[in-house]
């Protein structure tokens, strides 16, 4: 199924008005298709798996900003940490410290956004409220080749979009919480909403919204 072109042009026009970033996530899709896209202006795409982010980094243009969406495993983080331009997913202090270490060996500081747990399902990963207190308060100081970005979430699988709106209020009163501490740091992206849910996740306060089967149709 080839790009949905029309759709990227207006939405494109829609979030720009609004400075909301647009991931395009590009999971599964040949590098063609990414092309497309990147043809007609996109930089940032955002992969799930380790294997298949290092194949598309080889094989396509070297300013795209690649962001890792998916849960990453600590053992894998040196396969992407020469390239990655942002992690959302960072829901541990043991992942962020083999971020850090591999962005040591790199002599690079890597970009990381931590990940809530907001969902009400067992299923999605994340930090609790008490976790992202303890990581952002005393854990991570020492940890100089990552820098937290801001905060990520995924709302729960469900029809119900005035729970998903709820999820998102809850996450966006956290990133207000600690942006406001950390006022001089670049803690200022807010990763919320992919393709059922992005317009309620902007609404909501969102800048930077993940999309996927608008874009590029439904994963085979």
């Amino acid at each position: 199924m080839p790009v949905n072109s029309e759709f990227y042009k207006n939405i494109v026009e829609e979030l720009k008005t609004k400075n909301v970033t647009l991931v395009a996530v590009s999971k599964t899709k040949p590098a063609e298709e990414i092309l497309e896209l990147y043809k007609l202006g996109q930089r940032d795409f955002g992969e799930n798996y380790v294997q298949e982010l290092s194949e598309k980094y080889e094989q396509l243009p070297k300013d795209i900003r690649w962001h890792f969406i998916g849960h990453l495993q600590s053992n894998k983080v040196k396969y992407i940490a020469p390239f990655v331009s942002l992690i959302h997913g960072v829901d541990s202090k043991k992942l962020l410290t083999e971020i850090n270490k591999q962005g040591e060996k790199l002599n690079r500081v890597i970009d990381c956004l931590l990940q809530v747990h907001i969902a009400r399902e067992e299923t999605k990963f994340g930090l609790d409220e008490n976790e992202l207190h303890e990581l952002l308060t005393t854990n991570y100081t020492n940890l100089t080749h990552v820098r937290i970005r801001g905060l990520m979430g995924m709302a729960s699988f469900t029809d119900d979009m005035e729970k998903v709106r709820h999820e998102f209020k809850s996450l966006k009163l956290l990133f207000d919480k600690y942006s406001l501490a950390f006022h001089n740091s670049p803690f200022t992206i807010l990763s919320l909403g992919m393709s059922a849910d992005y317009k309620i996740a902007i609404e909501e306060g969102s800048n930077m919204v993940r999309i996927g089967s608008l874009l590029f149709g439904k994963r085979s």
